[in-house]
């Protein structure tokens, strides 16, 4: 009886297998540009990756997420103005969550130019990392020049920028440049607030910000707490652990 049923099993199989083929087959030769090169090609161009790395993730909104932390001077009670002294960049991919690119550079204070020692104790940042760095204009315009040469610049791209809290985009950019005289870009102009993802994710808002956020994720803190570049890649680390719990991120800042 057993062998009766194996032996029925094999020739429907066979009977079967060349059905598949050829209904594959005309598949492919209804779909050849629009579903083959072109869309891959497109794909690719965007950094996405095989369809095996995607079918971990949900379809998130952006192309490009762009995690960004800064630290800036500080003093207790606080100086004013602030002024940005570290401006990290981590090119996360919307469908991997993989860094793909960073951008990191220190940036030389003008109003305060000399760090006070609460300030060097909190981030971790020296006077000699900050002397003879560019100034805020001239690390913006670089700031420009990379997001050109990685393709975030392109219409048919989407990305978005990321912080822990509104203070990076909201506050210190803008109130910078105010005072500088400067422009501030459109791609700064939207941004994911973290914080604000997490507690739709998880239900309930992280007080302490990376340090709880690691915690309720069961995650390891990456580096030392205050550093930019650090921070940036904590913030990374939470948006791929979500993603894989299949949150989909969203903008959150509200339109200037």
């Amino acid at each position: 009886m057993v062998a009766l049923v194996r032996t029925t099993a094999a020739r429907l199989h066979l009977k079967l297998l060349p059905r598949a083929r050829n209904t594959l087959r005309s598949l492919l030769r209804f779909f050849p540009q629009r579903y083959g090169s072109t869309t891959t090609g497109k794909l690719a161009s965007h950094g996405f990756a095989s369809m095996a790395a995607m079918s971990s993730f949900p379809p998130q909104r952006y192309h490009y997420f762009l995690v960004l932390d800064f630290e800036a001077t500080c003093d207790k009670p606080q100086i004013h103005p602030q002024e940005i002294i570290e401006f990290p960049i981590l090119k996360l991919n919307g469908r991997t969550m993989e860094i793909e690119s960073t951008f990191h550079m220190y940036v030389q204070p003008v109003v305060h130019p000399q760090l006070t020692p609460f300030c060097t104790e909190l981030t971790g940042i020296i006077q000699a990392m900050v002397d003879g760095q560019p100034s805020l204009q001239q690390v913006l315009e670089r700031v420009d020049e990379w997001m050109a040469k990685e393709g975030l610049l392109d219409p048919s791209v989407k990305s978005i920028f990321v912080t822990c809290g509104d203070w990076d985009l909201k506050v210190m950019l803008p109130g910078q440049c105010q005072y500088l005289g400067l422009p501030v870009a459109d791609y700064f102009k939207q941004w994911i607030n973290l914080k604000k993802a997490y507690s739709f994710a998880m239900g309930s808002w992280p007080k302490n910000g990376l340090l709880d956020m690691n915690k309720g994720l069961n995650l390891q803190h990456i580096g030392r707490p205050h550093s930019g570049i650090d921070d940036c890649k904590n913030i990374a680390n939470i948006m791929k652990t979500l993603a894989h719990r299949g949150f989909i991120f969203k903008q959150t800042s509200k339109p200037f």
